[in-house]
């Protein structure tokens, strides 16, 4: 796989670079849309053709240096895959790299809960996402990309944001006062400050990009209309970054177009937009 954001090499070495995106395509639980495995590809590929200078901080995020390191590659079930995951991610704690995962579907992110969990106290997990993934287990499976956020929240504090979709056994698993659904976020600003008002030290961000609406992110398996648009979610982002420690963060869930490479550059963005809130007007 090409590194992200075609970079100089002296801005991709893994020991003097603070960030590691970790490449995870894998694909073996998603029950409806296949593809998702080819996302880090993608992504990737998008990434190469990105501007590295941000206009709205007037500065080039890129020289703390990102590497891209090898792509984990399970064939075989979700544990398998989770647990792999877990060990990359603890090894990237250790060496005190800030981690990014790019899925793949979103089972990818409960190993890397299980690992920042161990390695930071009075942590929250915010999910950024279409749906509630809150199901115990699904066809057969804990570790089924429908049962994250019910694995998040055996770890840490959760809070979901963006949520319109669920079944009515999740309904009863979710936490009222820590889910924001999509149509009271449209209609009620109050929830902006309620967020934030939840937030601990240390925040670890996943991110399902169907959170945002069609229109602008058709590339997922399970696309829901009514989603948040670009500048929304950015909004949020610069905020949090502000008001605590992100600790690393994942985005899933693209399931690329041939016939339509904006969602794939919009996912690459994603990512350099909210290094540059982490490292340039977030707490360091």
């Amino acid at each position: 796989m090409k590194q992200y954001g075609d970079l100089p090499k002296e801005y991709t070495a893994f020991e003097s670079s603070k960030v590691v995106i970790l490449p995870v395509p894998y694909d073996g639980s998603s029950t409806w849309l296949k593809g998702a495995d080819k996302g880090p590809e993608a992504l990737l590929e998008a990434s190469c053709n990105m501007e590295v200078y941000d206009i709205e901080t007037d500065s080039e995020v890129h020289k703390i240096g990102i590497h891209t390191a090898e792509p984990v590659l399970v064939d075989g079930s979700p544990e398998d895959m989770v647990d792999a995951v877990y060990k990359e991610m603890s090894f990237l704690f250790k060496k005190k790299k800030f981690p990014i995962i790019i899925g793949g579907e979103h089972s990818v992110s409960i190993g890397a809960f299980k690992a920042v969990a161990e390695h930071y106290n009075d942590l929250t997990i915010l999910q950024f996402d279409a749906h509630a993934d809150m199901r115990d287990s699904y066809n057969g499976s804990k570790c089924n990309h429908a049962c994250v956020m019910a694995r998040a929240k055996e770890v840490a504090p959760v809070i979901q944001l963006g949520i319109r979709s669920m079944s009515v056994e999740e309904r009863e698993e979710i936490q009222p006062d820590r889910i924001f659904y999509a149509y009271d976020m449209r209609h009620n600003r109050t929830w902006f400050y309620d967020l934030l008002s939840k937030l601990t030290r240390n925040v670890y961000i996943t991110f399902d990009l169907d959170v945002f609406d069609p229109s602008i992110m058709p590339s997922t398996g399970t696309p829901e209309p009514g989603g948040m648009k670009w500048y929304e979610v950015l909004e949020v982002l610069k905020k949090v970054s502000e008001m605590s420690n992100i600790v690393g963060f994942d985005v899933v869930e693209l399931k690329p177009d041939k016939e339509n490479k904006a969602p794939d550059f919009l996912a690459s963005k994603l990512i350099y937009t909210l290094l540059t809130y982490k490292y340039i007007t977030g707490i360091k």
